[in-house]
């Protein structure tokens, strides 16, 4: 991942998961990712994640399948009992003239209703807030995960910072 936050080629990465339904039918999900936050996981504890589907023109489909989309300064929040997520970039589609829309504009988030009120719930309580950590296409459709976390003090960042040193420490001299 970039520091941009915008994915690349080569640090895309494909997943297939396979689920077995009740009625013993496989399904197979494809799993590409296209842009991760990279301050969600070192400024906010997550507590809880979950899929939401995401709500754009046909433009910014075809400029996210080009990876131009960055979430770093990216939040959700809940407003008249539906979700947003605000400031997530989508650069304006080279070929898409006046079918562009506005790269900042608020996207509707598509939940269900006892999805979003846990989060009304979660979120009115101390501290806590909605932040989109990763894009993803699934199949053919773009989801968005989005984490509820809690704001990290500045001790907790650097306890953080310390603990993945000492591993990358004992996993570069001890594990060889």
């Amino acid at each position: 991942m970039s520091p941009s936050g915008k994915a690349s080629d080569s640090d895309s990465d494909m997943r297939v998961f396979e689920s077995h339904h009740p009625n013993q039918r496989i399904v197979i999900f494809m799993i590409k990712n296209i842009a991760k936050n990279p301050v969600a996981r070192h400024n906010y504890e997550i507590l809880d994640t979950l899929e939401a589907g995401i709500v754009l023109t046909g433009t910014e489909i075809k400029s996210i399948r080009n990876g131009k989309v960055n979430l770093k300064d990216s939040y959700a929040a809940i407003t008249n009992g539906e979700a947003y997520v605000y400031s997530m970039h989508i650069s304006p589609y080279e070929q898409g003239n006046i079918f562009n829309k506005d790269p900042l504009r608020p996207r509707k988030l598509l939940l269900n209703k006892k999805e979003i009120f846990k989060l009304v719930g979660m979120v009115q309580q101390k501290g806590y807030t909605l932040v989109p950590i990763s894009l993803y296409f699934k199949n053919s459709i773009v989801k968005l995960e989005l984490g509820i976390g809690k704001g990290k003090k500045l001790y907790d960042k650097r306890e953080d910072l310390k603990k993945k040193d000492s591993e990358l420490y004992i996993k570069k001299h001890f594990n060889s």
